[in-house]
This record gives C-alpha cells, sequence and structure tokens, in this order.
C-alpha cells in the first residue's frame, strides 16, 4: 500500500526544494521517494505557478535537446575510441565529481572498454619505465666497449649483471637508439656515411619553386611537471606548411622515421625531393638514411654548430612556443597533445605567414593549385 503524507509534511518537501535545497538531498532527509517530490512539485506547479521551478523545467528541456543535437550530429563518434580514451582518462582525474558513468555516458564509451584501457595504461607505464632503464643499460655498455660490441655481447655482459633479457630485444633497442657495432665493412659504412652527412644541399637558401621540393624537419623538447616530451615536425619549405609532426617522451630514430613516413603517405609519395635537418644523431642514424634512400630522397645536413643552416624550422618551434606553449600549465602529455594538434592546425589554415604574402599556409598551397591548373 502507497505510503501516505500529511499536507504540512508534502508541503514542506515543497518549500525546500523551492528553496534551493537539491531533491536528492530532500529524499534521503525526509524519506521521501524521488519520483514522489517530482510529482509534487509538478502537481504544485500546475496548481500555482513557480516561476523557479518552470524556469528549471525549461532549462532541463533545453539541455535535453542540446545532448540529443550532439547525439543526432555524430561527432562524438568521428573521434576515435582512443583519443576519447585519453580525454575520459584526464577528466576522470580532473574533474573528481563527474562519476564514471556520466564521463562515459557523455563521450559513448562502454565502462569496460574505459576500465581496461587503465588497467592497461598502469601495465604499459611499468613495461615503458623498464624499457627506458634497459635502453640506458644498453648505451652505456655499447659506449663502454667504444661502439664495438653488438646485441649478442651486450646480451652477455647483461646476464652477468643478472638482468636476463633476449637477444632480439636488445637489437631492436640499439636500431631505435641508431647503435651499430663495428663490422668488417666499417670503413666503407663509414666513407659512405661521412659523404652525405657532409653535404648541405640547401646553404640557407631557404625557397622552393614547387610544394614537395624541400622539406625541413627538426625536434624541440618540453617539460610537463616531471618528464620530457619530445615534439618532431616536418615543414613543407615551399609553402611553410606543416605535413608531418610527432609526439613522444623517446627522442630516438623511430620519432623522427614514423614522423616522416606518415608524411611521405599523406602527400602522396612525392618525388624529387629533398629532406634537410640537422645533424642530430635520429636524423644521421643509419636506419633513417636507408629509409630515405629506399623513398628516393636526397637528404641534405645543416653544417656542424650552424643552428642558422635549419632557420626556419627552428622559427616554428619559437613561434610554436611564444604563440602556444609558453602561455599554458599543462597537466599531462595528452593536455599537450591536443594543445599541439589545435595549434598546427592553426597554423597551417589560419595564421597569415609573412613569407607567404601574409597567406596561411593551406591557402598558399591551394592558389597554387589553381595556378598550375589554369597554366594547363
Amino acid at each position: 500500500m502507497p505510503k501516505r503524507y500529511s499536507g504540512e509534511y508534502k508541503q514542506a518537501a515543497i518549500q525546500d526544494c523551492q528553496n534551493g535545497i537539491p531533491i536528492d538531498e530532500v529524499s534521503q532527509t525526509r524519506g521521501i521517494a524521488v519520483s514522489t517530490i517530482y510529482r509534487w512539485l509538478k502537481d504544485c506547479a500546475e496548481e500555482i505557478p513557480n516561476p523557479h521551478y518552470s524556469a528549471l523545467l525549461r532549462k532541463k528541456e533545453h539541455l535535453e535537446h542540446v545532448l540529443e543535437v550532439i547525439r543526432l550530429s555524430g561527432l562524438i563518434d568521428e573521434v576515435s575510441l582512443r583519443r576519447r580514451l585519453d580525454i575520459l582518462e584526464t577528466l576522470h582525474v580532473q574533474h573528481e565529481e563527474c562519476n564514471v558513468n556520466e564521463l562515459c555516458e557523455a563521450l559513448n564509451v562502454a565502462r569496460g572498454t574505459f576500465y581496461n584501457h587503465i588497467f592497461r595504461r598502469a601495465d604499459r607505464s611499468k613495461y615503458e619505465e623498464e624499457q627506458a632503464q634497459l635502453m640506458l643499460q644498453v648505451q652505456q655498455i655499447f659506449d663502454d666497449s667504444q661502439q664495438r660490441f653488438g646485441a649478442e655481447k651486450i646480451r652477455i655482459i647483461l646476464a652477468e649483471s643478472g638482468i636476463h633479457v633476449g637477444k632480439k630485444r636488445i637489437r631492436g633497442i640499439m636500431q631505435e637508439l641508431g647503435l651499430e657495432s663495428i663490422r668488417e665493412n666499417a670503413k666503407r659504412d663509414y666513407k659512405k656515411r661521412q659523404e652525405h652527412q657532409r653535404k648541405n644541399l640547401l646553404d640557407q637558401n631557404f625557397t622552393a619553386s614547387r610544394q614537395n621540393e624541400i622539406w625541413v624537419s627538426d625536434i624541440t623538447y618540453f617539460k610537463i611537471k616531471d618528464y620530457g616530451i619530445y615534439f618532431c615536425v616536418i615543414m613543407d619549405l615551399f609553402s611553410r606548411k606543416i605535413v608531418g609532426y610527432r609526439i613522444s617522451r623517446k627522442c630516438s630514430t623511430q620519432l623522427v622515421s614514423s614522423t616522416f613516413r606518415k608524411a611521405f603517405r599523406d602527400r602522396g609519395n612525392p618525388s624529387d625531393l629533398t629532406f634537410h635537418s640537422d645533424r642530430g644523431p635520429q636524423y644521421v642514424s643509419g636506419t633513417f638514411h636507408t629509409l630515405l634512400k629506399k623513398c628516393g630522397i636526397k637528404q641534405s645536413f645543416s653544417k656542424s654548430g650552424c643552428p642558422h643552416d635549419n632557420a626556419v624550422a627552428e622559427a616554428f618551434f619559437s613561434t610554436f612556443k611564444r604563440e602556444e606553449a609558453y602561455r599554458h600549465e599543462y597537466s599531462s602529455e595528452a593536455d599537450f597533445r591536443k594543445s599541439v594538434d589545435a595549434y598546427v592546425d592553426f597554423y597551417n589554415y589560419v595564421r597569415p605567414h609573412q613569407t607567404l604574402a601574409y597567406k596561411a599556409p593551406a591557402r598558399f598551397e591551394e592558389l597554387y593549385g589553381k595556378e598550375e591548373t589554369q597554366d594547363l
């Protein structure tokens, strides 16, 4: 049988709600079901219209319509699941007032998927920490041997110290760090690398006559809390457009290689291309040189100790830090990545460039494409 309440008790509950006390709190304090309180409020509004309650109802209906529009637009689903999981993780840490159910429902992610992401992140962080320590040890042994030892000898030395790691894993670390042990053909390879490393094909002539004629690249370092982030970019010298970029906690050959591969694919595998950079170990490594050679790319290097030879790429990082990075206090790597994504988009499509007659890089390329079509 339904529980009955006196008229005075009912009125007191309604008055609490009208005074701004949350309905959940009124329900717990007075021992009344939430649905019952809503029914009383609705009946009360019909009998004696209350402006405060009517405004709340209108606001509730408005928010429901806004959420429905977002759902129908499908915009949230267009964001990759990995990106949504990273955003959820950041919100979960920074906004304790939001529970997991609300966060997952807002971004259309299953709770189980989110929890699995958190657990995997913890496992991954532990592995990355171990991997970083192992990389330091491999580098140390390699340097102590004056760059003589290969993966097998390094494995043996590690095993003598009680660290048992497979030869394959050590070889992968050496490739990532760009470490090459001495071989019988070391002299020939050395001369070959030196021949390519000494060439500065630009000689501070930062002009190009067409798209995908010359790309310049560089890496910068930015510290977030207690760890560092490396930001690699590749710019088309003709339009000053950022054609590729990537962020990593490791400044490795892999960072440069993966950035180049994506840019090369996104720009349609261009031919007759020159790639210019400084002489950082990531760029002069045999692994990266082999990749460029396989793609038919000519490689150009700045002279040692001469940052002006790569001034255009250096200038981009200076602009990025002044206009974006130094204006924020980043709470996490995900927060920094979001900032970089937004700024590169702004730089390519919105920001006027003096060298381009105050046109944005993307617009400059668009006009150049139209001129080529008219010439045909």
